[in-house]
């Protein structure tokens, strides 16, 4: 382990807030390897690079010698997070979280080193709770508490359910940290309440109060929301190489550095360094590509970000992109969203409307390495990558 003021500047690199700095500190200090919580509830089949800002904050962690808890949520998933929901989530059945676990097992090992990493699952100490034990953990909060909780307020105040079970959410989270005698636990902003849960309990149950660390959600590819497979705005780490790559190359220019900060394993001086490049003059997509081959890299290997950017063949429908990518800037004034054979025809990537409907009949429109059909529109004030049959491609720009 390094010099505790080393590890705190890595530490919070990219993190929301600390709290409490003061106890990380003498935590850090004690010499010891602290114990790192972090949870996964397994809700989707596969992880996006979304949900790897807290994989790789985990890895810094790692880095600097502690011990990782990965704790995946099998009970807590089958109750269903209630964070930021305006109403109650499906509960997931138990063969649905045991496969959705078993993926999130075979892929968080791209980003953090097996040797320093345990696995848990919640139900293996909230399965052997009594009813009793239920009811004594819901016996240490109060209904007041729990409607301190932005999103409980807000569902609450509009007269919308709130089921009780969902109440049960926090304390269990909190109770993990008891259960395991976290020293830290890292979650995304939205999970504060929960987070802070664990400190509460801790403290109830005699333990030393773990510190919260909060990281930023990481907005998707439209650069407004957050990342989600639900509003396709993802990169999914399963991806196709090419398509990984395309994904990130295209994404806009303003994501770009809080991008490198929550996803790069670069050093910040490097970061830095790329920045004042970008300063001096150099063209940000090729910064870009910096970015997208470190992660293709780390999810697919050495090879496959070697080649993920070939400039031969389909490659725009295999997931790869050219680096002849010509830019192409297109008006859609007064539109809501754009036809795909208006974008085809204004962005010179057809000879006329009728070659645009024919391409698009027989297949061989590709918006972002996904196949689209006729009836497909895209949004304003973003950058698509368009492939139209076997030669014709190019970065389309959508202007207002």
């Amino acid at each position: 382990m390094t010099d505790v003021a080393d590890a705190l500047a890595l530490i919070k690199r990219g993190v929301h807030e600390v709290l409490i700095e003061e106890d990380l500190e003498r935590k850090l200090a004690l010499g010891r390897p602290l114990r790192i919580k972090a949870g996964f509830d397994p809700s989707a089949p596969d992880l996006h690079l979304g949900h790897t800002v807290l994989l790789n904050k985990l890895r810094q962690f790692q880095d600097l010698g502690h011990h990782v808890l990965f704790l995946i949520g099998d009970f807590t998933g089958r109750i269903g997070d209630p964070t930021g929901k305006s109403a109650t989530r499906r509960s997931l059945t138990e063969e649905e979280v045991q496969a959705n676990a078993r993926t999130y097992q075979e892929q968080v090992f791209k980003v953090l080193h097996p040797q320093r990493t345990e696995v848990v699952f919640n139900a293996d100490w909230m399965g052997r709770m009594s009813a009793a034990d239920l009811i004594g953990l819901a016996a240490q909060s109060t209904v007041a508490r729990m409607l301190e909780r932005d999103d409980f307020e807000k569902r609450y105040r509009a007269n919308q359910s709130i089921a009780i079970h969902e109440f049960l959410y926090p304390l269990i989270q909190g109770y993990d940290s008891v259960a395991l005698e976290a020293d830290v636990e890292i979650g995304g902003t939205d999970q504060k309440f929960n987070l802070l849960m664990g400190r509460e309990l801790q403290k109830s149950h005699g333990q030393a109060p773990q510190v919260v660390l909060t990281m930023p959600l990481l907005e998707g590819l439209d650069g407004v929301q957050k990342m989600s497979k639900s509003l396709n705005n993802y990169v999914g780490i399963t991806d196709r190489p090419g398509e990984m790559f395309n994904k990130i190359v295209s994404m806009p220019d303003s994501l770009m550095w809080r991008y490198f900060e929550l996803l790069s394993l670069k050093p910040m001086d490097d970061v830095r360094t790329l920045m004042a490049e970008v300063d001096a003059g150099a063209n940000p997509r090729d910064i870009k590509m910096v970015l997208a081959r470190e992660l293709v890299a780390r999810f697919h290997g050495e090879e496959a970000a070697a080649n993920a950017h070939r400039s031969s063949g389909n490659q725009l429908a295999e997931g790869e992109l050219p680096d002849d990518l010509p830019e192409v800037e297109v008006s859609i004034e007064g539109m809501e969203a754009a036809p795909i054979g208006f974008v085809l025809n204004r962005a010179g990537l057809v000879q006329n409307s009728a070659q645009a409907k024919d391409m698009l009949k027989s297949a061989r429109v590709w918006v972002d390495g996904e196949q689209v059909s006729g009836d497909a529109a895209l949004a304003p004030g973003q950058a698509y990558i368009i492939q139209a049959g076997k030669k014709r491609y190019a970065r389309v720009k959508l202007k207002m």
